[in-house]
């Protein structure tokens, strides 16, 4: 017991959280992102998706299939490799461009300044007028309050290096295990760091598959500090053991997505989207069904931001 009577847990909970409070209290949330109104922003494809297909196929496809423009994995075993991101970047961004498509952002592994071909990477994109990457994921390596100011620490360094190139980064929100998965956790960094270089990719698929019915209180939290949007969706599949995720055509599935709809506008998010597709694919005559299905995906999104818009949820 201790000198009050408190027992050695309850005096560590004590110091735990004496130790949170300063970080809470002189960290400000930043303005939500500005820019064109929700129906007018540009949609892009996860082009993950097309990696089967070369840099000018993929990007025709693409355009048939109705996206504004690309979303490139610029990581191990990506779209572009990071060890020839000088070389292979510019063709496949000068291919998009080349079949009336922009690159608003690129996916990394990068979750720190330190990391293989971080530099090179983030120079590149931005100097090719990318404005966004998505992070690579962070994992709980040690106690969650530990994990958590080391991360800040990282990206406050990762901060300046993207402030000095002009670029964004923004880290996802995936169900699971790491960092971002409960989203307040994501909160919590973001808000120590203060910085509009780096934020959030929200992806409403898995901030439902973690809060049901939370992720309206958890898209609040971290509307201020959202760079880019991701749009996909999910259905509950039962099996003896117990539920899994089964990936789904987007608005198909369990994602309210007019009340996500409703939800951005209420809160002033505007951000660009990338649309990703992780329900089963065939394995013969893959272009043609790709761009009908993907198609049909990014034609739902549009009406879904549409004002007015009757989409169910």
């Amino acid at each position: 017991m201790g000198a009050r009577g408190l027992t050695r847990r309850e005096l560590l909970g004590v110091a735990v959280a004496a130790a949170a409070t300063p970080t809470l209290a002189r960290a400000k949330p930043l303005p939500p992102a500005e820019g064109a109104p929700l129906e007018k922003q540009s949609i892009a494809i996860f082009s993950k998706h097309l990696q089967w297909l070369d840099y000018q196929d993929a990007a025709r496809a693409a355009k048939e299939a109705g996206f504004d423009a690309l979303d490139i994995p610029v990581r191990p075993n990506g779209h572009v490799l990071p060890e020839r991101v000088t070389e292979d970047l510019p063709r496949a961004v000068d291919a998009a461009r080349d079949a009336g498509l922009d690159v608003t952002m690129i996916t990394t592994a990068i979750t720190g300044v330190d990391d293989p071909h971080a530099e090179a990477v983030l120079k590149t994109a931005a100097g090719l007028g990318i404005g966004h990457y998505r992070m690579g994921y962070v994992r709980y390596e040690n106690r969650v309050r530990r994990t958590l100011d080391d991360t800040a620490t990282r990206w406050r360094k990762l901060a300046a290096l993207n402030e000095s190139l002009g670029i964004r980064a923004g880290y996802q929100n995936h169900s699971g295990t790491n960092l971002g998965s409960a989203v307040w956790d994501l909160f919590l960094v973001l808000e120590e760091v203060g910085s509009p270089w780096v934020g959030c990719q929200y992806d409403i698929r898995h901030a439902v598959v973690e809060g049901a019915f939370s992720w309206v209180r958890d898209l609040e939290v971290i509307a201020p500090f959202v760079h880019t949007l991701v749009a996909k969706d999910f259905a509950w599949a039962p099996k003896e053991e117990g539920l899994r995720v089964l990936n789904v055509p987007f608005d198909t599935g369990v994602v309210p997505v007019a009340d996500y709809v409703k939800e951005l506008r209420r809160l002033g998010v505007s951000a660009p989207f990338s649309m990703h597709f992780e329900y089963p694919h065939p394995e013969d005559g893959r272009r043609d069904w790709a761009v009908e299905q993907y198609g049909r995906d990014v034609v739902a999104l549009r009406q879904a931001l549409a004002p007015g818009s009757k989409v169910s949820s």
